[in-house]
């Protein structure tokens, strides 16, 4: 293992980060309740088969808007696995993209949980 650290990730509820693109658009995981292989204070532990849209980004290019519509992560397979995928830390490598699949820079993210290091 690698000696990755950072504060773990979780989905939903109130008690889930806290993420947005780099415009101040809001980052949601459009994972189903049934995905409750681990709970952290009741909410899913965030993994790398999670996917998260963006809604509310307001970037234009030339006038024409170019919004986030998504957050694409790329977690470190030699941590903490849920069912076989990586869990996402706030350090996990990401990346917001329009419909395009245009890069628009990182996700900011507020944690709302613990750090976990694994070493």
């Amino acid at each position: 293992m690698s000696g990755t650290s950072g504060n773990l990730l979780t989905t939903g509820g109130g008690s889930g980060a806290a993420i947005s693109c780099p415009h101040g658009g809001r980052a949601t995981s459009t994972t189903g309740a049934s995905d409750r292989a681990v709970l952290v204070n009741g909410a899913p532990v965030a993994t790398a088969t999670h996917n998260y849209v963006v809604t509310g980004c307001p970037h234009t290019v030339g006038g024409v808007p170019e919004p986030c519509v998504a957050v694409r992560w790329t977690a470190d397979s030699s941590g903490i696995t849920v069912d076989g995928a990586p869990v996402l830390l706030d350090t996990s490598a990401a990346q917001c993209v329009t419909a395009a699949f245009v890069p628009q820079g990182p996700p900011f993210v507020q944690p709302a949980q613990r750090e976990v290091t694994v070493r």
